[in-house]
Parts: structure tokens; sequence; C-alpha cells
């Protein structure tokens, strides 16, 4: 039996995928289209296994080995809700087709992987009314694998809202643990949203489907305030205007939980988002706080989606944008991870990335225990 597990990494960007999977884990083959997020992948993890490049391009045959796990966080930008709403048809996140192809030809080269997953925004449920989940879904279970999906929730390990889908498939070929699904939703995983959309499937998909149901993770310890720098080397403090006009771009709900906080801590950290809101008609921005959680960190296409901190010492009230390593720090990875020199380029690398702890959650309570029950099969045949 082996010692580790073997993996292919598809739209790796900087390696978080790979960063969740750990030690037990050798990576055989990384690709990803972004020579910048390339370069932070190999800062971190060496170039032995990455081929930088259009997935489009990638032949089976550069693909070495047998994959126990093909892991491919696709891209979202035509599933969220702040895309364009093409869908698996759109530019960006119709690349699922060319890796999908990959995935084929390994299977006609006897190559099959033994376990894939496949990570999304939860738009990709209700994209077309819910037809791009069931065409990746039946491109999935026609090539032999069980099938299921899970809407897994960053905040749950980390002081971040984050939620996002992931879509678990395993060989049809062989036994897998019964302790690993379960015979209903669990609430935790399987929100109503996540539900309807199954229940859409054809039947013969519905057939091959698992509610796969890994515990609920330990109480998460790590809160926003633990996370924030004291003094960032990459972002400066807002003068006493900027914060001002942040604060007055605040709802009243939301400034009295400013005042509310100043009044009663000695310290308090807050993450503050700006979003359009329609109020009495017209479009306004507003600046939206909370002090429990970071909102979901995006890539930095403009300025409302770059996060800002808002830190109450004593009353005094001060703001700055968010730090790289605090977004590091949000999506769980370790201090000694190399971020990009270049604010912009370091905050699209870890607002484009897979939540560290949450790859580790099904690696260690889904895949894993899977693929010991396949080595298992193996030994005694």
């Amino acid at each position: 039996m082996s010692e580790t597990f073997g993996f292919y990494e598809f739209f790796a960007g900087g390696g978080m995928a790979r960063a969740g999977l750990g030690d037990g884990w050798t990576c055989l083959f990384a690709n990803d289209f972004d020579p910048k997020k390339g370069a932070a992948y190999t800062d971190n993890w060496g170039k032995a296994a990455l081929h930088v490049g259009d997935v489009s391009k990638v032949t089976v045959e550069q693909l070495p080995g047998t994959a126990d796990l093909v892991w491919a966080s696709f891209p979202c930008q035509d599933l969220s809700l702040a895309g364009a709403g093409a869908g698996l048809k759109g530019g960006r996140s119709g690349a699922f087709w060319p890796f999908w192809d990959l995935m084929k030809g390994l299977a006609v080269a006897k190559r099959k992987p033994r376990a894939i997953v496949l990570e999304n925004v939860c738009g990709l449920l209700t994209s077309h009314g819910g037809a791009d989940f069931a065409a990746l879904c039946e491109a999935v279970g026609s090539a032999g694998y069980w099938l299921g999906a899970l809407v897994m929730d960053a905040q749950l390990f980390l002081p971040q809202s984050r939620p996002r889908l992931f879509v678990v498939a395993i060989d049809m070929d062989h036994p897998i643990p019964g302790h690993v699904h379960s015979a209903y939703a669990m609430d935790i995983w399987h929100p109503e949203r996540l539900r309807q959309a199954q229940a859409a499937l054809p039947e013969p998909l519905r057939r091959k489907w698992l509610w796969f149901a890994p515990p609920a993770p330990a109480k998460r310890n790590d809160r926003l305030i633990d996370l924030i720098e004291d003094n960032p080397k990459d972002v400066p403090w807002h003068s006493p205007a900027e914060t001002a006009r942040l604060l007055a771009m605040m709802s009243a709900g939301n400034r009295l939980k400013v005042d509310t906080m100043a009044a009663s801590a000695t310290r308090a950290v807050g993450a503050v988002y700006k979003r359009t809101r329609i109020e009495q008609g017209r479009k306004v921005q507003r600046a939206e706080v909370r002090f429990d959680l970071a909102g979901c960190l995006r890539t930095p296409a403009g300025g409302s989606s770059r996060q800002t901190i808002l830190l109450i010492e004593d009353r005094i009230i001060r703001s700055r944008l968010i730090s790289a390593r605090e977004t590091a720090r949000l999506m769980g990875l370790s201090e000694d991870y190399r971020l990009p020199d270049r604010y912009t380029e370091a905050y699209h690398l870890t607002g484009d990335g897979v939540a560290v702890p949450v790859v580790r959650h099904v690696a260690e309570w889904l895949v894993e225990p899977a693929l010991r029950q396949l080595e298992k099969q193996f030994a005694r045949a």
C-alpha cells in the first residue's frame, strides 16, 4: 500500500489545494494559464510539476502516471452573481470542457483518475436554470463515477464568509466506505438550493448520487481580530477624512454597529465591504461592516472589491485596506507562504483561491478514506 497519494492540480493558482492536501500527497502535475500565478506557485512549490498554459493545449501524454485524485477549481467568472451569466458556455468557466476532455482521454488510456473534486461558486447550481449543473453532473456520471456535492463555507474553519460548491466524484468500479456518505441530505453540507438542484437531475444520475457526509469540523478558534497585522507594510492607514467618508457611506444600522463597538470595547476589528444597494429606487453605494467575519475575498477588479479593515481602539476609529498577508491568513495559508511582491497580484492570488482547511476537510473525511478502501481492494486482488 502506498505511503502517499498522487494528484493533478488544474487551475492551480498559487497551489492552495496542494497546501490543503498536505504532506501525504504528491503533486504529479499542476496547470494554470496565468504566468503570474505560475510564478507564485513556483516560488512556493518549485516548478517540477508545473505547466503554465491554456488547459485546452494540455495533452494526455503530458500527464504522468495515474492520479489518485484530480482537483480542479475551474474559473467562476461566468457562474458568479457578479458575472455576465454565460455559464459553462462562457469564455472563462467554459474551460471546464477542455479539462473534462482530458479526463475522458485518461480513461481511454486506461489511466482513469480514482477521484475527482470540482470546486466553484454556488452559482453553478442555478446557472441557466440548473442546466449547467446538470450538464456537469452528466459528464461526471457518464464517465463511471459516483457523484455528490457539498456546499462548504470557509467560515466554519476561518473568519471569512466563503460558501463554495464542491462536486466530488469517486470511481464506481470499486466500493467506497459507507461512513463517507449518508442515506439523507445533511443541513450543514446540503442546503435547500443543492437539494433542489439534485432533485432536478434525471433519474439515472440520481441513482449515481451520494450524499457525502463528512463530520462537522471542530469549533473555529481563529477570530478576525487575531489575523490582523498591527503594522502592515503594503497598505497605509487612511487619513481621518478618508475614514470619515467611509463611515458616512454606512447605513444607520451599520453605523450603529460601529458606535456600539466603540462604546463597549477597548479594541475591536471589523471588515468593511462596499456594496451597491437599491434605496428608494436608486442605486447607492454602501459600506457594510462585520466584526465577526470578513466578507468573501474576491479578485480586485475594482476598488469596491477590496475589503477595508476598521480598527477601533480606545474609541478612536481608523481604517485601511486589508493587507496581502491578512488575505492569505483568511484563506488558511501558512505564515511562510510566499506572496507576490505586488499588492494587487497577491490579492488576486488569494481572492481567486480555495480555502486551505476546507480542502483538508474534504481530503481527510471523503477522498482519503475512499482511496484507502480502493487500495485495500487492490491489495486483496
